[in-house]
């Protein structure tokens, strides 16, 4: 875990917190999501104050790859850097963890990818990274794992795992929310509901998870919908669903997660479908499949109950009998899916033909903690649902 600053706010306290590892910090943002605003000019003037000189890139235009990322580490070899800052979404976070846990090694990231190349042992050291999220999603702020993505046929979305590679720093400013597009608080508010979701319904759950799962759960059926209509200026729905956003990635770390996330991996890779969109589009039909297959396969860990309790949740009537709570789940998500328009997978060009290789390539880690293994008719209908 990280230490954690959140609040409204808390972005003034990342030049005194960044100058603590030293006077060189490489920076690096989106293209212009941030730089574009306000606080950016502020926080230039918070640097200087801090006497903290700064090296500045930006990330790739869609998402990491590993050529992108070996590259930048690469033009920045022989400079003096004692602390790397990563400003923005998932995307960015995930680029400057790769860049911190390389800038020192001397390898390619290539090396570490799992599933991909040699896998070596990742030894370090890594430059300690502090994040400060714009987005309210991913959870990568709170994750030991920088995923990189290379798309196209032959593509893949593979992670960089590491404890050293864990943020030394998360600042959580909700704040950063309020000049986000509609599109990105959709696709990243449905997938914090997603990692929230299938880590409370994971094999790996635990109490503390649960804790977290249900809490953040509520915090975005509260807030999720508020925070879209109101184009991110309502502050009250800004921090709860940074709040949702940050327990999802501390869960997902402890408990892996599940068929979303495992379809999701490749269609990221095979179509250029942003991650957050691609588990909104997922999230409905693969509840229903889930629940479904429970009912007729069995469901001898308790899922049933687990998704009855988020359905009530949902509903704020923890009276419900568990069939009408599920079905309020479901109509919540579905409804979620509706109303914030998230795209079908046609939008981005998968069809039919696609789904052999797409389900060849799923994530073995998240299919492995989804509440029970689902076969290949059930991954097929699921797909079918989102076409």
């Amino acid at each position: 875990m990280p230490r954690i600053e959140f609040g409204a706010g808390v972005l003034k306290k990342l030049a005194p917190i960044a100058r603590t590892y030293g006077q060189h910090a490489l920076l690096l943002t989106g293209h212009q999501s941030f730089v574009g605003t306000s606080q950016w000019a502020q926080l230039q003037h918070q640097f200087a104050a801090s006497n903290l000189q700064i090296t500045h890139i930006k990330r790739s235009a869609f998402e990491p790859t590993p050529g992108e990322v070996d590259n930048k580490v690469a033009a920045l070899s022989g400079e003096k850097i004692d602390v790397v800052i990563g400003i923005g979404g998932g995307s960015v976070l995930d680029e400057a963890k790769a860049i911190a846990g390389l800038l020192r090694t001397g390898h390619s990231v290539m090396d570490y990818l799992e599933g991909v190349g040699p896998e070596r042992s990742y030894e370090g050291p890594s430059t300690p990274f502090i994040a400060v999220p714009t987005t309210a999603g991913t959870g990568s702020e709170a994750t030991k794992n920088a995923v990189l993505s290379q798309h196209g046929k032959n593509g893949f979305k593979k992670s960089f795992r590491h404890e050293m590679l864990v943020a030394q720093w998360a600042i959580i400013d909700p704040d950063l929310l309020a000049t986000c597009p509609k599109s990105v608080l959709a696709g990243n508010g449905m997938d914090a509901v997603t990692q929230l979701l299938e880590s409370y319904l994971s094999t790996k759950a635990n109490p503390l998870t649960d804790a977290l799962a249900l809490q953040g759960l509520g915090a975005a059926n509260d807030s999720l919908q508020a925070l879209y209509e109101s184009c991110g200026q309502q502050a009250s729905a800004r921090s709860n669903m940074a709040l949702a956003s940050l327990f999802s990635g501390i869960n997902l770390a402890q408990t892996g997660l599940g068929s979303v996330h495992g379809l999701a991996s490749p269609l990221g890779a095979f179509f250029l479908i942003p991650h957050g969109i691609c588990c909104g589009m997922l999230v409905a039909a693969a509840t229903s499949v889930n629940i479904t297959a429970l009912r007729e396969r069995g469901d001898e860990a308790g899922a049933l109950e687990k998704y009855a309790r988020v359905g009530a949740l949902f509903a704020r009537d923890n009276n419900l009998a568990p069939e009408k709570a599920i079905a309020c789940l479901q109509n919540q998500l579905q409804k979620w899916t509706h109303e914030m328009e998230l795209p079908r997978l046609s939008r981005y060009g998968v069809t039919r033909q696609d789904y052999a290789r797409i389900l060849k390539h799923i994530s073995p880690s998240s299919m492995k903690t989804n509440p029970l293994v689902l076969q290949e008719n059930e991954m097929v209908d699921l797909l079918d649902q989102c076409l």
